[in-house]
C-alpha cells in the first residue's frame, strides 16, 4: 500500500515538471516577424550605408506612349475608273508596281466609243452646212429676200448643232479620246487609260476581258511622297499636344530604327471609346513605310509637377517595383509602388502616403538582407 502511494506521487511530481520546463520552452521561441520587414542592427547599418528621405515634388518631362498607323491623305488615293465602261483589252498592273504619271496602265475597247466618235464627226460635218445655211439666209434676211421666220429657224438649228458638237467633243476627252486625232478615215475602237499620279498600284480589282461598268473601279493608286503617321489619342492626354510637337516613331518589326515626325493637326471629334486622330507628319520619306503599317510612337511631353524618389530607391523583385519605408529604428517594411517617367535620376512615384520617410540609398542591401531571412 505504501508502495504504490509512493510511486503515484513520483508520477505526479513529474508530470508537473515536465509541463513547467514546456511553458518555459515556449517563452523562449522568437516571435515570427512579418516578412516584408527587416530591423537591422548596428553594424548591419553600417555597412548598407542607409540614407532616408521624403518624397520630393519635382518638374519631369513625361513621355506618352501611342499608337497608329501609317496613313495616306485623300488627294494622294486615287480609284481608276472609266466614265463610260468597257471591255478590258490589256494591262500589266499587278498590286505593289510603281506606276508614274501619263503612263498608260490599261486599254479599253467597246463599241460606244466607235459609236461616239462616229456621232462626233457626223455632228460637225452637218455644222459647217448649218453654219453656211444661216449666213445665206441672214444676208438673205438683210435684203428683205427672207422672212425674218426662216433665219431664225436656220440660227436655232445652227446653235443647237454647235452645242451638240461641243457637248460629243467633252464626252470624247472625258473618255479618254483626243477630237483632233480621229477624222473620217480613222476612228480608235480603244482608249487608253492613263496613270493620274506618280505613285504604285495597291489593288487591282479586274482582269483581262471583264467587262467593267462606270461606277466600277479598275485600279487603285496611292502616291506615298506625302504619307503621314494617324495617331489614336486619348482625351485625357489631348491636353498634353500642340501643333508642331516633336514626335519619335518606330515599328513592332524594327524597333532601333526611329522616324522623325511634327505633329500636324489634332482632331476635334472623339470616337466611341474616347479618342481622337492626330496626325503627324514624317519630316524624310522612306520607302519602307508602307500605307496601312502600324507604328508605335513616343511625345515628350510638357514638364508638369510629380512626386518623385531617387531612382536608388527603387528596387524590383519579381517583375515588381518597391521602396523600403522607415517605421521604427532601423526598422523597414518593403511595400509595393507604381513608378512612372523619370528624369535626371528621379523617378515618378505613386504612394498613398506621400509624408512617409523612405530609403533613398541601400534599397537593394536591404532587399538582400528580407529575402536571406526569408530564406
Amino acid at each position: 500500500m505504501k508502495t504504490s502511494t509512493y510511486i503515484i506521487t513520483v508520477a505526479v511530481l513529474f508530470g508537473a515538471c515536465r509541463g513547467k520546463n514546456n511553458t518555459i520552452a515556449d517563452s523562449q521561441k522568437p516571435v515570427a516577424a512579418n516578412e516584408n520587414s527587416v530591423k537591422l542592427s548596428d553594424a548591419q547599418f553600417r555597412n548598407a550605408g542607409i540614407i532616408t528621405g521624403t518624397i520630393v515634388e519635382r518638374e519631369i518631362s513625361g513621355t506618352l506612349r501611342l499608337t497608329g498607323k501609317v496613313d495616306v491623305p485623300p488627294q494622294n488615293m486615287v480609284s481608276i475608273s472609266l466614265p463610260l465602261g468597257g471591255y478590258l483589252k490589256s494591262t500589266h498592273l499587278l498590286p505593289g508596281m510603281r506606276v508614274r504619271k501619263g503612263e498608260v496602265i490599261a486599254i479599253i475597247e467597246d463599241q460606244q466609243y466607235i459609236q461616239l466618235q462616229q456621232d462626233y464627226l457626223t455632228a460637225k460635218a452637218k455644222l459647217a452646212v448649218l453654219e453656211k445655211d444661216y449666213q445665206r439666209q441672214k444676208d438673205l434676211n438683210a435684203s428683205r429676200a427672207a422672212s425674218d421666220k426662216v433665219t431664225q429657224q436656220a440660227e436655232a438649228d445652227y446653235r443647237a448643232d454647235r452645242i451638240l458638237v461641243t457637248s460629243l467633243t467633252e464626252k470624247l476627252r472625258l473618255a479618254g479620246i483626243d477630237p483632233a486625232r480621229i477624222s473620217e478615215t480613222h476612228i480608235e475602237k480603244s482608249v487608253n487609260v492613263h496613270s493620274p499620279i506618280d505613285g504604285f498600284v495597291s489593288k487591282v480589282n479586274v482582269n483581262i476581258g471583264k467587262y467593267v461598268s462606270p461606277t466600277e473601279v479598275l485600279f487603285e493608286l496611292v502616291n506615298p511622297s506625302d504619307i503621314h503617321l494617324a495617331l489614336k489619342v486619348f482625351e485625357k492626354d489631348l491636353g498634353q499636344l500642340y501643333l508642331g510637337q516633336s514626335v519619335m516613331a518606330y515599328t513592332n518589326s524594327n524597333p532601333d530604327k526611329k522616324y522623325n515626325c511634327r505633329v500636324l493637326l489634332i482632331g476635334h471629334d472623339l470616337s466611341a471609346d474616347r479618342a481622337a486622330d492626330v496626325h503627324c507628319h514624317f519630316e524624310t520619306y522612306d520607302k519602307a513605310l508602307v500605307p496601312g503599317a502600324y507604328m508605335n510612337a513616343e511625345v515628350e511631353v510638357k514638364n508638369r509637377k510629380a512626386s518623385t524618389l531617387p531612382a536608388d530607391a527603387i528596387v524590383q523583385f519579381e517583375g515588381k517595383s518597391y521602396v523600403f519605408k522607415v517605421t521604427g529604428d532601423k526598422t523597414y517594411q518593403m511595400v509595393g509602388v507604381n513608378c512612372g517617367e523619370s528624369k535626371g535620376g528621379f523617378v515618378q512615384v505613386d504612394m498613398a502616403n506621400a509624408n512617409a520617410v523612405f530609403v533613398t540609398k541601400g534599397a537593394y542591401a536591404l532587399l538582400m538582407m528580407l529575402k536571406n531571412k526569408a530564406d
